[in-house]
């Protein structure tokens, strides 16, 4: 678990999606943060109080998040200096980039010489088991898109959110970065080695005894040529025993693969539901997520409600309108009360 509360840091950061698991936890987890850290000429503002890391220790936070991201996902000199001078002030720090916090003798150093804890948050713990795909108890909710980068990490946390607003025991699970740093515990799906992927999602999902939720964040597409692995062993661990599909109708074509265009909700509907029945022969789909932020509100909503008509599912923007149908559908189906 990650110590909580939270310094957000934006660095000097211009472009809104480099800071988007900063963002995200202000988003999900405003009761965590105390402020943010940005250096001058950051064009990026997350509204919270501006604070140095010594402000920050004094009101009680308790760990840096290093919430930004680059090409490569590498720490300059710069952000160097900045964790060195957030362990010297008592911060922890979490990351979630590729290079590792452990591996920069600096920033070891610093750490061990204040008494703090780095988190890299991207590197999954050791000992992850093999996927062995039995039953367990519990009931989980896998959200799974039709490319990368479509939404399934806010429609998750958007339906952990309606569900225990209902009163219903339900828990995010999970698999990458940003979603880790928010819920505080998890692991990133994308740096396990293949053989145990399905096993990681089993680790995080555990046998549940209480009528409740798991809901576990999905992570790529199954019709992405670059990132299916992931996802199929995403389907096969958590054994879901609901899908909710994530789609941005906006897309010309699949991330960073101009040549091939997405598969319709349909295809990409029954080959998760297919893939998915190897370890959950009973599984549904409950609804679909469609991300309509390029659209205005009339066509978000026209949209929304064809889409429902093509599938036979409740169709909502989470963002926009919540997912409420969706697990009424949920309800539905499962009879839970989930109390």
């Amino acid at each position: 678990m990650l110590p909580a509360p939270y310094l957000l840091y934006l660095g000097d950061v211009t472009d809104q999606i480099q800071v988007k698991t900063s963002r995200g936890v202000a988003v999900w987890r405003p009761e965590l943060c105390v402020g943010q850290y940005r250096l001058p000429g950051s064009g990026v503002d997350l509204g919270l109080p501006e604070m140095t890391f010594a402000q920050a220790r004094a009101v009680g936070a308790q760990t840096l998040i290093l919430g930004v991201a680059n090409v490569g996902g590498v720490m300059g000199q710069g952000v160097i200096a900045d964790v060195v001078a957030a362990l010297d002030a008592g911060l922890n720090v979490a990351a979630g980039l590729h290079d590792r916090l452990e591996d920069v003798a600096v920033i070891r150093e610093a750490a061990r010489a204040n008494g703090v804890r780095l988190f890299d948050v991207r590197h999954p713990p050791s000992g992850v088991p093999i996927g062995n795909g039995r039953p367990r108890a519990g009931r989980r909710l896998l959200t799974v898109g039709t490319d990368c980068s479509v939404g399934k990490m806010y429609s998750s946390l958007a339906l952990e959110r309606e569900m225990r607003g209902r009163g219903w025991n339900a828990d995010f699970r999970a698999t990458g970065q940003t979603g880790i740093m928010i819920a505080g515990d998890g692991i990133s799906v994308d740096a396990v080695v293949a053989d145990f992927i399905s096993g990681a999602a089993e680790t995080i999902s555990p046998a549940r005894d209480d009528d409740g939720w798991d809901i576990v964040e999905g992570q790529g597409s199954l019709f992405h040529p670059s990132y299916a692995g992931v996802s199929l062993g995403l389907l096969h661990g958590a054994q879901p025993a609901a899908i909710v599909m994530c789609h941005d109708p906006s897309r010309p074509h699949m991330r960073g693969l101009p040549a091939r265009a997405l598969p319709s909700l349909a295809a990409c509907l029954e080959a998760n539901l297919a893939a998915a029945r190897l370890t959950s022969p009973d599984v549904q789909a409950v609804g679909v997520c469609l991300n309509t932020s390029a659209l205005d509100e009339a066509e978000a909503l026209r949209l929304c409600e064809a889409t429902a008509a093509e599938t036979g599912l409740p169709c909502q923007d989470p963002y926009r309108h919540g997912v409420a149908r969706i697990v009424d559908r949920v309800q539905a189906c499962f009879a839970t009360s989930a109390s």
